[in-house]
């Protein structure tokens, strides 16, 4: 496979190791005793169970983490239907929900009349982004986490994706911007329970299409592959420093899924916007970031921890110091991609000059506009559920 990512932010080295799911923090959380605090269980334990309060601050009352919780309904029922078999689909294991289809595929066309009708398909079911790319097995988990084999560090399942995969349907889920606005609360969680659950259905619904047409399909949420490569790999966005995928439509409020298939489809190009160069000058995530675990140095090989991938020279968030403080405030935070100047609604002309700006040398006069009209200012989560936005902007 040839490489991808030209310039400084993302670069395969020699030295590169495809990651094994075993080593991802949020499954550390369950078998390694430097990550599986008292605090991670109460993490966890805050998603299944009725809460009255679990902290005395806006944002973590009863009914945000009632609406975070029902946000993520969707994606727990799929993840916990075989539970007990230590397949939990979307996060362990593909989405297995799907019936089988004819043996002989039925012909779409030409791979740009197939990438055309495969986005069309995607859209209608509810997809906010369709990007294809060619399958690479670097990005494949050498190996999936199982819970069952938890005590002491497990060795792993194989992933099983099947032989005749060519290429990626990348889906990407625009997360709702004035929930990102509230974080660090409970309540900004329904946004990313929301982006899984909606994921789920356009996966499980235009994977069962391509079956119908008797392809391959297989798909993923957080399972089998890293979606982040992948989606710069099929023209979505661009890498930034706060380790995020940044779209030219929603920013970094965007959660991605996958669809291993054969389907004969023409490959989407990788895309530049000037991302890169912005992002050299930007230092907004950085300096929010509660535990400091984005970096303000240039992207490095340096693998920080167990969770780190080897081998590639980008910006790497510390996923060590990441996760302690969402155990620390039982919810998820994304105050990096509240504060990322790309966090905007772009179907607005003004935003529109400004993602042009953050491309040329005046990209400083963008950046400081953004921080002096308040973009990024938190938006008090007892002012959304007053019926305030921040649409306005």
């Amino acid at each position: 496979m040839s490489n991808f990512v030209k310039g400084p932010s993302w670069e395969i080295l020699e030295n590169f190791e495809r990651f094994n799911q075993v080593n991802d923090v949020f499954n550390r959380a369950f078998w390694d005793s430097q990550i599986a605090t008292d605090q991670a269980r109460d993490f966890f334990r805050s998603h299944r169970e009725p809460l009255k309060k679990w902290r005395n601050a806006s944002g973590f009352e009863q009914r945000d983490y009632a609406i975070r919780n029902a946000a993520w309904h969707v994606a727990d029922v799929f993840a916990e239907m075989r539970d007990a078999d230590d397949l939990r689909d979307g996060f362990l294991s593909p989405l297995s929900q799907l019936r089988a289809g004819p043996e002989e595929p039925f012909d779409l066309g030409n791979p740009e009349k197939v990438s055309t009708t495969i986005k069309q398909v995607s859209k209608l079911f509810g997809a906010d982004l369709v990007g294809l790319c060619q399958h690479d097995e670097r990005w494949v988990y050498t190996q999936r986490y199982a819970r069952s084999s938890s005590k002491g560090k497990p060795e792993g399942l194989p992933i099983d994706l099947p032989e005749k995969i060519t290429g990626v349907i990348v889906i990407g889920q625009a997360m709702d911007h004035d929930l990102v606005d509230t974080v660090p609360s409970a309540l900004s969680g329904a946004a990313v329970g929301l982006g899984y659950s909606k994921d789920a259905l356009v996966l499980l619904a235009t994977s069962q299409w391509l079956l119908n047409l008797g392809y391959l399909a297989v798909p993923s949420l957080n399972d089998t592959a890293l979606a982040i490569p992948l989606a710069i790999k099929a023209g979505l966005g661009e890498y930034g420093r706060h380790g995020m995928v940044i779209t030219r439509e929603f920013g970094p409020r965007v959660r991605f899924g996958k669809i291993f298939t054969n389907a004969p489809m023409a490959f989407d190009q990788q895309i530049e916007f000037g991302v890169t160069k912005f992002c050299e000058k930007c230092r907004n995530c950085t300096n929010a970031c509660p535990p400091k675990a984005i970096p303000d140095n240039e992207p490095s090989s340096v693998k920080l921890n167990l969770s780190s991938i080897n081998g590639v020279k980008k910006w790497s968030v510390d996923g060590e110091k990441c996760f302690s403080y969402w155990a620390k405030i039982v919810s998820d935070c994304m105050i990096c991609m509240r504060v990322c100047p790309y966090n905007k609604d772009f179907t607005k002309f003004r935003h529109k000059i400004g993602l042009r700006l953050a491309a040329t040398k005046l990209r400083g006069a963008m950046l400081f506009l953004n921080d002096f009209l308040g973009y990024g200012e938190r938006l008090k989560p007892k002012a959304w559920w007053n019926g305030e936005t921040r649409k306005k902007k």
